[in-house]
């Protein structure tokens, strides 16, 4: 009996050893998808920071209910994944500072480029910086291409840093959060109309900095609407 039973472990073991043996016949990630991300009014890149706005990605030649990927935005407005399957896909930039826009079905195959446009909720207009001293001033006004359904806008934030990777994910915290400006109001004339001035203290002398203004709207996300990056060197 106890033959019998090492024997039929041993065969229960070749088996297992054979099944786990076998090759992966599925091809691997053959394709890569790549563009940028325009602002409707200037065609410039879009102002945004390190996965500030999401690409997703359904591929509806593998399922009607597909599994969304994502590829997150670079700082500089653009997009890329080199590891993706060949296929059918919806592609829709989401989970950014910028009215909402249709997906669009295109193949992916090789290395495909697609540019999307976006309207942002506000932009930063008329942005001025000055330093006096150790304390950084930045000035600005804000305009709102579409008022009509426009979120409540929230704040807005300085984002300093000591590299060009500078945002809400990539700041020093104690010159942000103490020096942002609350708004809580919904968009008007007279915000429309006010200048506002951010004012970051005590920067540390001999260094060189990275800055930028921020002012985000009360919808599912909370992302930030940019200025462009500024440098600052502090003597």
């Amino acid at each position: 009996m106890q033959k019998i039973i090492k024997g039929l472990f041993i065969l229960l073991t070749v088996v297992m050893v054979s099944s786990c043996s076998k090759e992966d016949n599925f091809d691997g990630p053959d394709a890569a998808f790549k563009g940028r991300l325009l602002d409707n009014d200037s065609k410039e890149n879009f102002l945004t920071e390190t996965g500030g706005v999401q690409i997703k990605l359904e591929e509806l030649s593998w399922s009607a209910t597909p599994t969304p990927q994502y590829i997150p935005s670079k700082i500089d407005g653009t997009f890329e994944d080199t590891k993706l399957f060949s296929g059918h896909y919806r592609v829709t930039p989401v989970n950014g500072a910028f009215w909402p826009v249709e997906g669009v079905e295109m193949d992916i195959n090789g290395t495909t480029t697609h540019d999307f446009t976006l309207t942002p909720y506000l932009r930063i207009t008329q942005f001025t910086h000055e330093l006096e001293g150790t304390t950084l001033i930045m000035r600005f006004k804000l305009s709102a291409p579409v008022e009509t359904g426009l979120p409540r806008i929230l704040d807005v934030k300085p984002f300093v840093n000591t590299s060009d990777y500078v945002g809400s994910g990539a700041t020093i915290s104690q010159y942000t959060d103490a020096n942002k400006v609350d708004i809580n109001s919904s968009w008007s004339a007279d915000i429309a109309a006010k200048t506002y001035e951010l004012r970051v203290p005590n920067l540390k002398t001999a260094r060189t900095f990275y800055a930028r203004v921020g002012v985000r709207v009360d919808d599912s996300f909370k992302q930030f609407n940019y200025s462009q990056v500024i440098e600052v060197k502090v003597p």
